[in-house]
């Protein structure tokens, strides 16, 4: 009788001590749970943008002269989520298209491409946009010349490093004798264009072709870089 009352003192006891662990598992919150994960994240890596699991995306940013070629292009690589179009690099804040065209503003003609990085990575970004442009034209981008046409890649720090190893395999590949001029630069704030250049490739695609075509941007680069890309 003694052994058997302790036998069930001890199946008590256990009993509440599973009880008492299922009870404190239920009161954590989920959602302080996430925010501590966010935060050893965002420690681990401070230069990456804010995400959750989830969305698992990622961006990046281009300037290769016309922002309609540039956004088209990437549009087309596989784990490209959106491509849109804009300004970045200069000083003035809300910049218009006719002020980064007219005026001294500094910025470019960019494109911020918002991928999967499960499906392509950054690095693999950088290497598309080096064929899709002509690296070796300091002062705009085929028929469209000027500072805001000019062409560099807009690197996070976390994203410098594969640029710079992009560009040096460039540089030590490229199939043409000219000079790579196209920097590497520290990415900054990108506005938005004006709503009727974003996607003009499918809203205005005859008038896009009849540009793209005029503009002589595939006949260059596929003297630069060869039939295949």
């Amino acid at each position: 009788m003694k052994k058997l009352m302790i036998m069930t003192s001890l199946i008590f006891l256990a009993a509440c001590a599973e009880a008492q662990v299922s009870e404190m598992a239920s009161d954590v919150n989920p959602e302080v749970t996430s925010e501590v994960e966010r935060d050893i994240a965002k420690t681990e890596h401070p230069d990456a943008p804010e995400q959750t699991a989830a969305q698992r995306t990622d961006s990046a940013i281009f300037a290769g002269g016309c922002f309609w070629c540039v956004e088209a292009d990437f549009e087309k690589l596989p784990g490209v989520i959106e491509a849109v179009s804009g300004y970045t690099g200069g000083h003035t804040e809300n910049p218009t298209y006719k002020e980064v065209t007219h005026k001294k503003t500094g910025h470019y003609e960019a494109v911020k491409v918002t991928y999967n990085p499960s499906k392509v990575s950054y690095g693999e970004l950088v290497d598309y946009f080096w064929v899709h442009v002509d690296p070796t034209d300091p002062y705009g981008q085929f028929c469209d010349k000027g500072d805001s046409y000019r062409s560099a890649i807009f690197a996070r720090p976390d994203q410098l490093a594969a640029a710079n190893q992009s560009k040096s395999h460039v540089i030590n590949v490229k199939p043409f004798q000219a000079d790579i001029v196209t920097p590497v630069l520290p990415v900054s704030e990108f506005y938005d264009a004006e709503r009727y250049h974003q996607d003009y490739y499918k809203k205005n695609k005859f008038r896009y072709k009849l540009y793209r075509n005029g503009c002589g941007r595939d006949k260059r680069i596929k003297s630069l870089w060869g039939a295949k890309r």
